[in-house]
């Protein structure tokens, strides 16, 4: 498997008026041929001034960043564009041609390299058959639904057929049924094309669904890396908690009251663990918040629970949920 894209030690510092602010901080990571990267953070914390350095679009202050190999920075304006051509994005707005219809939209990309018209449109329509749109190709993008203006853009982003597709927010303007569809069919096309797909959001669901791995994002600087179902079971950074842990509404039933987090993945998730403990152990625990959700095609849950009130009880529990193979951490309250 080779390394699609490679940054080492990444700066990027913007001045203006005589003041700087530096958007990415020592930022280096890698991307893998056909895997699904995630890139995370929550608004402001530089993950789409990192995806602007991928295609050179922003040029980095310090550090380096390499597409297979080769440093982007070094490259000539025609190699650059080159490069450009192997990386496509689709973005939240779509970015389609409202004067132009479904397939003149797809034809878009081809006619910019200079594809000859006939294989311009032969390769539009394959690419509608693709994403599910081949009965759309004569519409205008104002008759289309969200989902399918989005379907549309990645379309003409495989049209080119580019070594990497990077989707910039590309399901936040979708309401969540859309967002699981257009994520399902990215994930088909990950699969039947190899292609190495960059998936940048603020929400971890996104992440869960479809990626393999994910780099987040805090203030500018890498706060975690790691394969999802990691981050996921058990994160370290204070970044990477704010976004996996669920909100918990409840409090404690005594101040000194204390709480943790239990994950269970699809190889556990039909065991059931609370009722195990009150018969092995005699013990109970309150549950105050629970949820379920698919990684990686594998379902995952946690639950915040409150332990009892004896030091010893406590740690009875403890050692039970990790002898069971659950990953335990404490909560803040």
């Amino acid at each position: 498997m080779g390394i699609v894209f490679e940054l080492k030690n990444v700066y990027k510092t913007y001045r203006n008026d005589g003041k700087e602010f530096t958007a990415l901080k020592d930022v280096s990571l890698k991307v893998n041929e056909g895997e699904i990267f995630g890139i995370i953070g929550m608004s402001g914390a530089g993950k789409s001034t990192l995806v602007r350095t991928l295609n050179r679009l922003e040029e980095v202050s310090g550090g380096s960043v390499s597409f297979y190999g080769e440093d982007l920075a070094l490259l000539k304006p025609g190699e650059l564009r080159k490069v450009r051509h192997s990386i496509s994005m689709i973005f939240q707005g779509f970015n389609l041609l409202n004067q132009r219809t479904v397939i003149q939209n797809v034809e878009q990309s081809l006619r910019i390299i200079g594809v000859p018209r006939g294989e311009r449109r032969a390769k539009a329509r394959e690419m509608l058959e693709i994403v599910g749109l081949s009965d759309k190709e004569s519409e205008y993008p104002a008759r289309l639904s969200g989902g399918q203006k989005q379907r549309v853009a990645i379309a003409r982003a495989l049209a080119t057929d580019p070594k990497v597709l990077l989707c910039d927010e590309a399901t936040s303007a979708l309401d969540p049924k859309i967002t699981g569809e257009i994520l399902d069919l990215l994930k088909k096309i990950n699969q039947e094309r190899q292609l190495t797909i960059i998936i940048i959001t603020h929400e971890m669901a996104v992440v869960e669904k479809i990626c393999d791995r994910v780099a987040i994002i805090d203030d500018g600087t890498l706060a975690e890396e790691g394969d999802v179902k990691d981050v996921f079971s058990n994160p370290q950074s204070k970044a990477a908690k704010k976004l996996v842990f669920p909100s918990n509404p409840f409090d404690p039933s005594e101040p000194d009251g204390e709480l943790i987090r239990i994950v269970f993945d699809g190889t556990q998730s039909n065991v059931p663990f609370i009722a195990n403990l009150v018969e092995k152990t005699g013990l109970k625990v309150n549950i105050l918040s629970a949820n379920t959700r698919s990684v990686g095609g594998i379902g995952y849950g946690q639950m915040i629970l409150e332990l009892p009130g004896d030091n010893k009880e406590r740690d009875t529990v403890i050692r039970f949920f990790r002898d069971g193979g659950l990953a335990v951490s404490e909560v803040k309250t």
